[in-house]
């Protein structure tokens, strides 16, 4: 509608009606109504972009514009359709009010109103001062009348009094690419959403949600939600919470929620809530399929991405011709001197867990620490005193390799939490560590271990139809850039069990996409424009 107001404004009208209107009123006004009405089309085009966002001043604007261009129409030049045409959309969303959900981050118009009066002032000033600095090279010179009237006229896209000379034909031009942005900026000030939270989770709410974990946490992913790059949302009564980050305009959740199951309706209905109010998409990664059957009533669908590899340790055993490249890459390393130790993180010294932060940081060497779902995000923490650590050591004793294993509250299984070892050292390290893990947690009582997510697992090992076989090959195709298909194979070779994850979005024309790229930004296998930002910024200093 307000492209239809911009075109009708820049058109002639009618001949007839228009004769019939200057017998009604003036010639001044429907030259006027013109002006306006490019105004008030400009403005539409404006605040569509906000109403697509579904925010609430932007909706109340919107209105009240609508039924202004409706009068403009019909002043500028007895222009009836788009007069009607107005005035019905404005009925239209007057009737559809509630579709506009999203809050802003000012409660009254106060604060915006002002900042807005600030832009628009320093850009009227801006204006005439460049018009003063050009008057030399215009034909005829300015006055303080003419030079209202030239930028009037400008702002109108019609023929100003003045005529500039070559260097400065581009001032009027120049004008309007100011104005433009003004506007812009103006329309960000007033339509600003509520924003979501800023810096890290306050500090009280940390042993909350470490309290409902160990009450709650059976799923192999719950432990994670308490990285401290996490913030948490806790349903109303506070017996339920998600772990999530804001990325892209995507409330995207870690994994299944933590909390009984009679909360998870509560739950999801305020969370949605507040990703409302926020003008933001919901995404869940790494969800279970009874979440994901649990979501589907608040309107989520579910992606297929891969399969947690969960390792029964009493059936496990190194014998039998299936395993032998396994036990192969073993026998090396022990034969090599190699010895592994599991031991409880509250356990060791300052001395120890510095041994292994300095393995980890030669791992990652100048990457920064990946994973949002299914890892932990660093050593060190109250919360991970009583989680396990297997430690491979070289026969000179140094630490060469390292595997974190975070506790399944209520369960008798353990997650991997984190895989690190040097890059020099002896091949098949990995395996002996993995091998020694899954020995000396059967010997604590540990039933399952849960080892490596494995990305589209289903479709390299077993896929269904065409379409399937057809992404294994793409997959396959990735897999020097992803590592894939390598890490399905390194997880296939302690014949586990695999338990589909899914992503969760929203139904929508963009949900899908959105949140895909949010949770790759997340996981780090994109690099995030705010964490980008940030490393540039750090580097600058």
């Amino acid at each position: 509608m307000g492209l239809v107001n911009v075109g009708s404004a820049l058109t002639p009208g009618l001949h007839s009606r228009m004769q019939l209107l200057l017998e009604l009123v003036p010639g001044e006004v429907p030259v006027a109504a013109h002006a306006l009405a490019l105004s008030a089309g400009v403005a539409l085009v404006i605040l569509g972009v906000y109403l697509l966002r579904r925010r609430r001043r932007a909706w109340a604007l919107a209105v009240a514009v609508l039924v202004v261009a409706g009068a403009l129409n019909l002043l500028k030049g007895l222009d009836v359709e788009e007069a009607l045409a107005c005035w019905a959309l404005a009925v239209l969303l007057v009737a559809g009010r509630g579709a506009f959900t999203v809050v802003h981050e000012d409660n009254g118009w106060r604060v915006p109103l002002l900042r807005s009066a600030a832009v628009l002032g320093g850009v009227l000033a801006a204006s005439i001062a460049t018009l003063l600095a050009a008057s030399h090279w215009g034909t005829p010179g300015l006055n303080p009348g003419r030079t209202l009237t030239e930028l009037g006229a400008i702002l109108t896209l019609s023929p100003g009094p003045v005529r500039y000379r070559d260097p400065f034909e581009w001032v009027p031009g120049a004008i309007v690419v100011l104005w433009t942005g003004a506007l812009a900026t103006v329309a960000w000030q007033l339509f600003r959403p509520l924003t979501g939270p800023r810096g890290l989770p306050a500090g009280e709410l940390r042993p909350l949600a470490q309290e409902l974990v160990t009450s709650h946490g059976t799923d192999t992913l719950s432990f994670f939600k308490l990285r401290t790059d996490k913030h948490h949302f806790f349903d109303r009564s506070h017996r339920a919470f998600v772990g999530f980050r804001i990325e892209t305009g995507v409330l995207l959740v870690s994994g299944d929620p933590v909390g009984p199951a009679d909360a998870m309706p509560g739950l999801l209905r305020d969370l949605c809530g507040f990703a409302e109010a926020r003008g933001l998409a919901i995404g869940v990664v790494g969800a279970s399929e009874e979440f994901a059957e649990l979501a589907a009533g608040a309107g989520l669908g579910s992606f297929y991405i891969g399969d947690e590899a969960i390792v029964e340790l009493a059936g496990f055993s190194l014998e039998g011709r299936a395993i032998r490249k396994l036990r192969q890459a073993v026998n090396r390393v022990r034969k090599a001197g190699f010895t592994a130790e599991l031991r409880s993180m509250g356990e060791l010294s300052e001395v120890e867990l510095r041994e292994l932060e300095e393995v980890s940081d030669r791992w990652r060497g100048d990457e920064p620490e990946r994973g949002f779902s299914m890892a932990i995000d660093g050593l060190r923490g109250d919360h991970l005193v009583a989680s396990l650590v297997v430690v491979a050591r070289d026969p000179e004793g140094a630490v060469r390799g390292f595997l974190h294993f975070a506790p399944c509250y209520g369960r008798p299984v353990a997650s991997l939490g984190l895989m690190r070892r040097d890059r020099d050292t002896l091949n098949g390290l990995t395996e002996y560590l993995v091998v020694s893990a899954i020995e000396l947690l059967r010997e604590r009582g540990v039933e399952e271990l849960s080892l490596n997510f494995a990305a589209f697992a289903r479709w390299l090992r077993s896929p269904s139809g065409v379409t399937e076989r057809t992404l294994g090959r793409v997959v396959t195709l990735a897999n020097p850039y992803f590592q894939i298909e390598s890490l399905y194979r390194f997880n296939a070779k302690f014949n586990p069990r695999w338990q589909p994850r899914y992503l969760l979005y929203e139904r929508s024309p963009l949900g899908f996409a959105r949140t895909g790229l949010a949770a790759m930004f997340a996981e780090g296998q994109l690099p995030s424009p705010s964490r980008l930002a940030t490393r540039l910024y750090e580097r600058s200093y």
